[in-house]
């Protein structure tokens, strides 16, 4: 993926401004099951320092995820807003979900790997077609009570029963 890849050895220590196209070719080379296809594009404000990098990612598009429910495709908006901060160091290393230590003589940061990331992150765990999403909140709702809450109300006389088998 040498398209997403940022030369940061001639780069002025400023701010440096990148945009990246996101589309099916990217998703087929990282073989996600997850996201299949999609369309992004990302924009990078690369703030290059002395000792440290600070890149803030602004990704917005649509992906084509399958519904849990019916298995029917359909497209997904995402928008979201990350940062990374690369610190120069000796080796390369994650230090946190935010940081990550990269050699000093580290000629080109691959960016694409955290865009993928990014937009992973942002997929909901429950991926429903958008003509579920009303009944879902409805439905699928679980719903607390406490016997207090239950006094007024009719119980069940076997429910009754086995409620005096545990006083006994």
């Amino acid at each position: 993926m040498k398209d997403f890849n940022i030369n940061i050895v001639g780069l002025s220590n400023s701010v440096h401004h990148f945009e990246f196209e996101v589309g099916s070719a990217f998703f087929r080379h990282f073989g996600s099951d997850l996201i299949e296809d999609g369309d992004f594009k990302a924009e990078l404000a690369l703030d290059k320092h002395e000792t440290f990098i600070h890149v803030d990612f602004k990704i917005k598009g649509t992906a084509r995820l399958v519904c849990d429910r019916s298995l029917d495709q359909f497209d997904y908006p995402i928008e979201t807003e990350d940062k990374i901060v690369f610190k120069y160091g000796d080796g390369n290393v994650e230090l946190d979900d935010d940081m990550v230590q990269i050699d000093r003589d580290t000629a080109q940061l691959e960016i694409g790997q955290y865009i993928f990331e990014f937009i992973g992150l942002a997929v909901p765990m429950k991926k429903l077609h958008p003509r579920f999403a009303e009944t879902e909140s409805e439905e699928d709702e679980l719903i607390y009570t406490s016997e207090k809450e239950q006094e007024g109300k009719e119980i069940d006389p076997r429910w009754e029963k086995l409620k005096n088998l545990n006083k006994n």
